[in-house]
């Protein structure tokens, strides 16, 4: 069975060394998963460091020491992936970045698509962005990831298209004759843009300027196409 992650912000300690927990992480560790003294847990910065240990002390209800027994920085996987996804419905915004994240996205973009229904704006936009860096960061937790995803936009169509300029990207399109185990993976980095629930009209694809492909027979919703691309590559790479 897996170890329990908890994230802390600097883990410049070496083996031997002890790191402290605190705040809402300490909390979550102490309070909510009740760790205990002799314990084994896992700590991630967010960006690659991984340290096991093993717990020495507890103070309160938010307080916990590791003792470091191990050390490592994971490479970032090769193609990293971005993941362009065109804004869900509020009941499935934060499914789809809580799914890109388990199976491995490293920077989920949101999209103002045309045809998106949900639309952010004014001051709701710093909220909608919280929520998605609050599903990143649980699901990052849960899916035992060292790296937390990058959460960035939103993108309008226009800022879409010059933020992909000289990128390898990919669209997907129920219509495309290109499949995605056709197309060149073997990049350092590479851009999947995900539609909304309505598809993409042929005039925005147009000016996104993406090449498209296509993932599969089924056409899938815009909550889990990125999962479900996200394992095609990996299975197609070295990511898995």
């Amino acid at each position: 069975m897996s170890l329990p992650v908890f994230v802390h912000d600097d883990l410049a300690a070496d083996i031997g060394e002890t790191l402290t927990l605190r705040g809402p992480e300490g909390r979550h560790a102490v309070t909510v998963t009740r760790t205990a003294v002799g314990d084994e847990v896992q700590l991630i910065d967010g960006r690659g460091t991984r340290i096991t240990g093993t717990v020495t002390q507890t103070a309160g209800k938010d307080v916990l020491t590791v003792e470091v027994s191990a050390r490592e920085v994971e490479p970032p996987p090769r193609p990293e992936v971005t993941i362009v996804q065109a804004l869900p419905k509020s009941e499935r915004s934060e499914l789809a970045v809580d799914l890109a994240t388990q199976a491995g996205a490293d920077t989920i973009v949101a999209w103002q698509a045309r045809r998106c229904v949900a639309k952010w704006r004014g001051a709701k936009i710093d909220k909608h962005l919280r929520k998605w860096e609050d599903a990143a960061y649980a699901a990052a937790k849960q899916s035992r990831r060292s790296r937390i995803p990058r959460i960035e936009g939103p993108l309008s169509t226009a800022e879409l298209a010059e933020y992909l300029a000289g990128q390898n990207a990919y669209v997907l399109h129920e219509d495309a004759q290109v499949g995605i185990g056709e197309v060149d993976l073997d990049v350092d980095k590479l851009v999947v843009i995900v539609g909304p629930e309505g598809g993409i009209g042929a005039e925005e694809l147009a000016e996104l300027g993406a090449t498209p492909v296509r993932l599969g027979p089924e056409v899938y919703r815009t909550a889990s196409a990125a999962m479900v691309t996200l394992a095609a590559i990996g299975a197609l790479t070295k990511r898995w």
